[in-house]
Parts: structure tokens; C-alpha cells; sequence
């Protein structure tokens, strides 16, 4: 004997033909249920938290959490920093720009080197003169026109011509240790005595590496060719990083070899 299903006897539910639809309220066998209001849907594609990674979900290209937000300029290298004396270079990151009081203070120290090594190159051209001169002969004691008044004078235009030298010698001894001095420490270390002293060095805008051979003489020579218009070209040479707008205190020489001063 059959009794109709009652309320509690869960396998005495009618079930709907396939294909029909569902009642309001109850479960649709054989589909996919939906599960309840604020509960994980199992199954189903989830939709992460606002602002963290849609892991599974497909990524923008290029995509950067860290990136500045779209349509905002990036640092390129090279950038002033809002002009407030720091710069972007390329492997070193943000740096400070040296200042002028700080470039000073260096040319300073390195003038001071120079005056020292001046000094003693000089001691030695004056003492090297002051015995050819010690050797010239008198030729007051001589009779006028003899041969032997000849002579002496030959000897004195041979003294005089060898103090040329010795005098001479000392100027291009002197030059060429400032052209050494200055050329070759920037180009290999990118600062000289001074400059060390001051923490300053010499870098390429593009890579943050030292200048090298080239850059370090293009840098050199030009307030070297400005000493030949009475020294004016060179200090308006090195008082040409008053005039850059850019806010890197860049000088014409540090234009034309592609060179900043920063503070390490």
C-alpha cells in the first residue's frame, strides 16, 4: 500500500521533468546552484578585493604595481628633481647636485696643490739659472776687440740662452702637470684633490661613469682656450653654471663633454 509523500520524507519529493523549470525555493537538480548572499561561490570565477592582484585574470601588458599611475611623466635620465638641487642618473639613481660654494671650496684646495708644485718647480728653475749665471764671465777685464773679448761674450749670450731654457722648462713643467693633474684625475676618478676633499665627482649625465679620456679633455680645454682672451673666457667659462636654467648648474664644459658635478 501506497501513502502520499508527507512533508518530512525527503524521497517522496516529486521531481520535475527534465527540461521543465524549476519551482521558486527549490533546488534545480542537475544544474549549477547558486550559492548564498556573501558566501564563496565555489566553482565560479571569484572577484578579488579591490586593489590587490587579479590572480588568474588576465593582466594588462606591462602592468606595474609600483609604476607611476598612467598619463604621469616618468624620471628619465638626467631629470632635475622639482628643481631642488637633486637629479635622476642613469645606475646611480637620485643624486645632489654640487653646488657652486662646494665647487669653489674644491677649485680652492686644488689651487693651493698647484701653488705647491709651482713652487717647487720654480725653486728648481731659479737655482738651476742662478748658477749659470754664476758662471758667466766677466769681460770688463778684457781688451775691447780681442778675441778673447769675443769669447767671453759668447760665453755670457750662451749663459743667457740656457737661463731661457731653464725658465722655460719650469713653465712647460708646470703646464703639463696641470693638464695631467686635471685631465687624467677627472677622466679615470671623475674628481681631483679638491674635489675628493669636498665629496664632489665628475659623471656622465647618460650612465653615471667617469667621464673618461675624451669627455675629461673636452671638459679641460675649453676654460684653456678661454685663458687666451685675458683669462676672461675662462672664468666666464667657469661662472657659466650661474646661467643654466636647467637647475643642474651645468657649465659650458660640462655641456659640450656631457658631464655633471654631483655630491657622492
Amino acid at each position: 500500500m501506497s501513502y502520499p509523500p508527507g512533508p518530512q520524507d525527503p524521497y517522496g519529493q516529486q521531481q520535475q521533468p527534465y527540461g521543465y523549470p524549476q519551482q521558486p525555493g527549490q533546488p534545480q537538480s542537475g544544474y549549477p546552484q547558486q550559492p548564498p548572499q556573501g558566501q564563496p561561490q565555489y566553482g565560479y570565477p571569484q572577484q578579488p578585493p579591490q586593489g590587490q592582484p587579479q590572480y588568474g585574470y588576465p593582466q594588462q601588458p606591462g602592468y606595474d604595481p609600483n609604476a607611476a599611475p598612467y598619463g604621469y611623466p616618468q624620471q628619465a635620465p638626467g631629470t632635475i628633481q622639482a628643481n631642488n638641487g637633486y637629479i635622476n642618473i642613469a645606475y646611480l639613481g637620485t643624486v645632489q647636485v654640487a653646488t657652486m660654494g662646494q665647487r669653489f671650496l674644491a677649485r680652492l684646495i686644488d689651487g693651493v696643490v698647484a701653488g705647491i708644485v709651482m713652487g717647487i718647480a720654480m725653486a728648481a728653475g731659479l737655482a738651476g739659472a742662478v748658477g749659470i749665471s754664476n758662471n758667466v764671465k766677466d769681460c770688463s777685464g778684457y781688451d775691447y776687440g780681442s778675441s778673447a773679448y769675443s769669447q767671453c761674450l759668447n760665453d755670457q749670450a750662451h749663459a743667457s740662452s740656457n737661463i731661457a731654457v731653464v725658465m722655460l722648462g719650469f713653465m712647460g713643467t708646470f703646464a703639463l702637470f696641470a693638464l695631467l693633474y686635471e685631465w687624467l684625475m677627472i677622466s679615470f676618478f671623475g674628481a681631483t684633490l679638491g674635489k675628493m676633499a669636498m665629496g664632489l665627482k665628475v659623471v656622465r649625465e647618460s650612465n653615471g661613469q667617469a667621464p673618461g679620456l675624451g669627455g675629461g679633455f673636452i671638459r679641460y680645454i675649453i676654460p684653456i682656450v678661454g685663458v687666451f682672451l685675458c683669462y676672461i673666457g675662462a672664468l666666464l667659462v667657469y661662472l657659466s653654471p650661474f646661467f643654466d636654467n636647467s637647475g643642474k648648474l651645468q657649465g659650458w664644459h660640462d655641456r659640450a663633454a656631457g658631464t655633471v658635478v654631483i655630491k657622492k
